[in-house]
């Protein structure tokens, strides 16, 4: 297999998941199609499968077609599909180090994530973070960061993220909302070859605000904000009335949704493609995607997990990579 750019590093995640199976069916789907390698440990992965250990990032390209590259990483216990075992903790975060490393020092072009189970992480290896997000942040050494979830029909990045709805505009800050906008027009512009970005802002309140009787916020500050985006050079829209903007027709005019908090960005995009929809990280000074669930306890081993979000991730992982090279070419 050629490649235009280096091959995307996909962590294991918990391996008590759906992880490996996921990675599986992955490469039977889209082999041939891009270069990846998987990180974990060969004996996580379903009996009878066909897999090929690799000792660096580069060697995956001369893996047969269909067979999944397997950079090994030995976990110290054994595991038992659906049951999680908080004493690989260690090893699960060591693995997204791993991952990490190889994005920084270029021998993968892009990091894409597996699920990891969060509290585990936290009993057995006192995992100080709320999730990958935080962690990856960390890693980077980078403080700001924002999350998008993206599939072929829209974007969207929430601003306020794992809080309650309660806490939203307290939160919901102008000087957070503008580094959020500043953060991914530019990630759509060197990740995404947009040249030109069009955002839209969702107002915080029913139907904006409508003129302060169903809040202020918008009157307060956010038109203000706005106005001076705009006046920078910045093409965004709103706020606007949140429940006219996700329409076909509305989706349109817009190449990424600023939403206020968490549900106002997920229930929208999980509606209309919710099998497929991939998490973004941007801020980072390397490209992450992850599949948009969890590690699915309940049906690992079981083979009916669908890769379809895990598919749209590694895809929209190595798209990514490779506008990024063709930005930076230019």
């Amino acid at each position: 297999m050629k490649a235009s750019v280096p091959p995307i590093a996909l962590t294991c995640g918990d391996p008590a998941g759906v992880g490996p199976e996921l990675a599986l069916k992955a490469i039977d789907k889209i082999a041939g199609e891009l270069p990846f390698f998987w990180i974990g440990d060969a004996k996580h992965l379903p009996r009878g499968s066909r897999y090929e250990i690799i000792s660096s990032p580069a060697q995956c390209l001369g893996v047969p077609r269909g067979t999944l590259p397997v950079l090994e990483h030995v976990f110290p216990h054994e595991v038992t599909p659906g049951t999680g075992d908080a004493r690989n903790s260690a090893a699960v975060i060591d693995v997204i180090k791993r991952g990490v490393e190889l994005v920084q020092t270029g021998q993968a072009s892009a990091l894409c994530t597996s699920p990891i189970h969060k509290k585990l992480l936290k009993d057995g290896a006192n995992f100080a973070f709320p999730g990958h997000t935080e962690f990856l942040a960390h890693l980077a050494g980078q403080k700001d960061v924002v999350m998008m979830l993206a599939c072929s029909e829209l974007r969207v990045v929430p601003t306020t993220i794992h809080i309650p709805l309660k806490d939203v505009p307290e939160a919901l800050t102008p000087a957070l909302l503008r580094k959020t906008i500043e953060i991914t027009r530019q990630s759509l512009m060197t990740l995404f070859g947009i040249k030109s970005p069009r955002l839209a802002l969702a107002g915080l309140n029913p139907h904006a605000g409508e003129q302060g009787a169903m809040g202020t916020e918008e009157l307060e500050w956010m038109n203000t904000l706005t106005q001076e985006l705009r006046a920078e050079g910045i093409d965004i829209k709103g706020p606007l009335p949140p429940d006219t903007m996700f329409h076909a027709r509305a989706r349109s005019a817009y190449d990424v949704a600023i939403c206020a908090y968490h549900d106002q960005a997920l229930i929208p995009i999980k509606t209309l493609d919710f099998d497929r929809g991939v998490n973004v990280t941007l801020g980072l000074p390397f490209i992450r995607t992850s599949p948009d669930h969890g590690t699915a306890f309940d049906i690992a081993g079981k083979n009916i997990a669908k890769p379809d979000s895990l598919i749209a991730s590694l895809r929209m992982a190595y798209k990514m990579a490779v506008d990024k090279n063709n930005t930076e070419k230019e």
